[in-house]
């Protein structure tokens, strides 16, 4: 049986479905003028997370300083971002889609692919149902999607990147030579910067040219597993499933690129503070642990360094995670080249039930984890602004420390 795969993919998602709630609302479409999601729209910090079609043309791009963004353009509307309406809003497009494809799997929270094979006698044209399905979207939730159709997963996803917003677009093999191999290098799926760097240096400008390489040469050039991978891409060969299940992450990571160089262990260790609440809060999510904290740094110039160390007891809690980060980071940093980027990673994970228990548990470890728990319940109800952590592991907010007091005086009520 062929394979046919749908990819949707949301156009501009965090600015469309804001933009579509606050039409709802009768105010300005913010698809229409000069606007974008990102930073404090009080302060005019931060960056930019997603940009209008007027932005655009107005130069603004996605991951730039917010006070670059306005520079550019002083009349910039600038919405903060609402990450509950985005994952309702990402349930409702990935629900539409469940109704035409018996598997659907997930790819972001602005993506996803659609398994199609087998459904020629329910939809024999596939691209009116693709037409159907982004109408549907549209028309029910307010914002657009573009939906690529291909014979696989990855060329269903380039068809998708074609000319935007509210397409529809096919790769099918045949069509390879045509829409896929005149496309620059650096469009075909996994090939990054520096990636596309080192192809150009070998007078590798477009996809086509990469396609017509000997493997062995594309292996030398990006190493044998990446060489291995932009092969087969660049022939338009991938045999990847549609599934319907994620499967189960293998690791957790947070990095983040900083509009300003770190040059501070003060700076740096906030830092870390902010991403280890972050990626703890989504592996306690997930109801995993990790036995292996690893911490990442980037200097301006570039250099990247990373330190691990594996723990006898896996944890989820914030103030370990972040407190063993900080003693990898003091070990990795000299303390005066600058910095760009930091990162955490978590990896050698264990499901809650995997866990071995032990018959003496840590009553500090227990009330830590309690405290993450109920942080993670109150942010998940009332949203994540509403409790944040100090420059330490000690220094909650005011309501973290409320929180805290209470749940302490609830402990003492039981014991006594």
């Amino acid at each position: 049986m062929a394979r046919l795969v749908f990819h949707v993919d949301v156009n501009s998602a965090y600015l469309s479905w804001e933009a579509a709630r606050q039409v709802r609302e009768g105010k300005a479409d913010l698809r229409e003028i000069p606007a974008c999601i990102g930073g404090d729209p009080e302060k005019r910090t931060g960056v930019v997370l997603a940009k209008s079609i007027p932005a655009k043309r107005c130069g603004i791009r996605t991951g730039e300083p917010m006070g670059l963004a306005l520079r550019k353009c002083p009349e910039l509307v600038i919405a903060a971002p609402d990450f509950q309406l985005y994952e309702s809003c990402s349930r409702a497009f990935m629900d539409i889609c469940r109704d035409y494809a018996p598997v659907v799997e997930k790819f972001s929270i602005d993506e996803c692919f659609l398994d199609m094979s087998g459904t020629g006698h329910c939809y024999p044209d596939p691209v009116q149902t693709a037409h159907e399905i982004k109408d549907t979207i549209r028309d029910t939730l307010g914002f657009t999607v573009n939906v690529g159709i291909g014979p696989n997963k990855l060329l269903a996803k380039m068809a998708s990147d074609f000319e935007k917003p509210d397409k529809v677009h096919t790769l099918f093999r045949e069509e390879i030579p045509d829409k896929l191999w005149p496309l620059l290098v650096e469009d075909l799926l996994s090939v990054g910067y520096s990636t596309a760097a080192k192809l150009k240096k070998a007078h590798i400008q477009t996809i086509g040219a990469l396609a017509g390489r000997e493997l062995t040469e594309i292996q030398r050039l990006a190493g044998v597993k990446l060489g291995q991978q932009l092969y087969c891409y660049a022939n338009g060969l991938d045999d990847s499933p549609v599934l319907e299940q994620p499967q189960e992450a293998k690791g957790y990571g947070i990095s983040t690129t900083l509009n300003e160089n770190v040059t501070t262990w003060e700076h740096a260790n906030r830092i870390f503070l902010s991403l280890a609440d972050s990626v703890s809060s989504r592996m306690r999510a997930d109801q995993a642990k990790a036995h292996c904290i690893a911490v990442n740094i980037r200097s301006n110039e570039f250099k990247n360094r990373s330190h691990q160390r594996k723990l006898e007891t896996a944890t989820d809690i914030t103030g370990e995670i972040y407190q063993t980060a900080k003693e990898l980071f003091a070990e990795l940093w000299d303390g005066r080249t600058p910095l760009r980027l930091l990162g955490i990673s978590l990896s050698d994970i264990v499901r809650d039930e995997e866990e071995q228990l032990t018959l003496f548990a840590d009553p500090h470890r227990e009330r830590a984890r309690k405290l993450d728990r109920a942080v993670d319940a109150i942010r998940s109800k009332y949203g994540a602004q509403l409790i944040t952590r100090g420059s330490t592991c000690r220094e909650e907010s005011r309501i973290g420390r409320k929180y805290k007091a209470q749940m302490e005086r609830k402990r003492l009520e039981e014991e006594k």
